[in-house]
């Protein structure tokens, strides 16, 4: 069920990898398109081909995979570029071209138009060698809007079949892209594309906001890697979609999965208290709240940890009450009954009863008094 029509689009071998420091290997991405692909994410941008020869081959051996998903390769309004994505056997190119008049004032030195120009050739092209254009504008959310149309327009009218705007500084916020999306959607008849970055915290929420307004392929980065800040995170937005729009089409039982698998790839760590598959996402320490949740989880969870994938800890603190640790360390395999007097637990006799104790790491400093 839809009740927007949205597609995703995971950019996360090709933005996500522009994370500095950031380097896939041609099997690791294979792995993360092929679990994208379980969750059924429609469209995976597999890479910048033109980067280098082991980036070509690598988009190539994703597009061979055989996979349900749609493969991008991304590219620069150069022939080279797309000849190169062309020869990769990618579904569709995104071509991208800057159109804030900052962009091209700064790494074109020359007319905005002339740029658009030359960019169209590039459509063109593209169309005439039988693959499928998405055209994306670079640092869209500050090109005025008159020219903005002009330019989706014109490549709609070459041959575009989608259309890519793209907040590349994370500038906007959430009224911002209202207005926006919402006048780009009434002006142009070709699908419109979100692309948002999170250098103010709004990436997932202006993403949402865009497919709101009208926009249909949402462009989401595993764990919201990428530069800087990074991208709208594509399991807070599936989530998101899942319990605000009813849209159940995606199988979320491998986000969490998927997430460490990037975890692991990139390098880059997730924060403890990262929403829907960070360490501390389904962690409860109070013992109000635990007492609640051994009743019925909705007191305390919005969603279910087994909908991701993940699953739910109870760490003792000092804020846990006697229902919670009677709980837990009945769960460790031990009788704390009432008239035992308990000082001290340690980690080692709380772990000789039982061998099968996966959240051991959660009762390295348990205390009790």
């Amino acid at each position: 069920m839809k009740s927007l029509n949205i597609e995703i689009c995971d950019v996360t071998l090709r933005d996500g990898e522009q994370t500095p420091g950031v380097s896939f290997s041609c099997q690791e991405k294979v792995e993360i398109a092929t679990k994208l692909d379980e969750i059924g994410i429609e469209m995976i941008e597999a890479g910048f081909p033109a980067v280098s020869a082991n980036e070509k081959q690598c988009v190539k051996t994703i597009a061979n995979l055989g996979l349900d998903a749609r493969i991008c390769g991304f590219c620069r309004a150069r022939e080279p570029d797309i000849q190169t994505a062309i020869d990769c056997d990618v579904d569709l190119v995104s071509i991208f071209i800057p159109t804030s008049e900052l962009h091209v004032r700064i790494k074109f030195k020359k007319p905005r138009e002339q740029v658009l120009e030359d960019s169209l050739n590039m459509i063109d092209y593209a169309c005439d060698h039988g693959v499928q254009v998405r055209f994306a504008a670079e640092d869209a959310s500050r090109t005025d809007v008159s020219f903005l149309k002009e330019v989706y327009k014109r490549a709609g009218d070459h041959g575009a079949v989608l259309l890519s705007f793209a907040d590349t500084v994370g500038c906007l916020i959430p009224s911002e892209m209202q207005r926006i999306m919402a006048e780009l959607v009434s002006s142009v008849n070709k699908p419109l594309c979100a692309h948002c970055h999170n250098d103010l915290g709004c990436a997932v929420a202006n993403t949402l906001t865009a497919a709101e307004a009208g926009a249909f392929q949402l462009h989401t980065t595993v764990n919201g890697i990428g530069e800087r800040a990074g991208n709208a995170s594509l399991e807070e937005l599936l989530v998101a979609l899942r319990m605000k729009k009813g849209i159940d089409c995606y199988d979320l039982s491998h986000l969490t999965e998927l997430s460490h698998l990037v975890e692991t790839y990139s390098g880059v760590p997730l924060p403890r208290n990262k929403p829907v598959t960070g360490e501390l996402a389904f962690s409860h320490e109070s013992g109000i709240h635990i007492a609640a949740i051994l009743e019925d989880p909705a007191t305390y969870e919005y969603f279910t940890p087994e909908m991701v994938g993940s699953e739910r800890h109870f760490i003792l603190g000092k804020h846990t009450g006697k229902k919670a640790l009677e709980h837990v360390i009945a769960s460790l395999g031990c009788d704390l009954s009432e008239n035992k007097s308990v000082g001290y637990l340690t980690l080692s006799r709380i772990t000789v009863s039982t061998s099968a104790m996966s959240r051991r790491k959660y009762c390295e400093n348990l205390f009790v008094m």
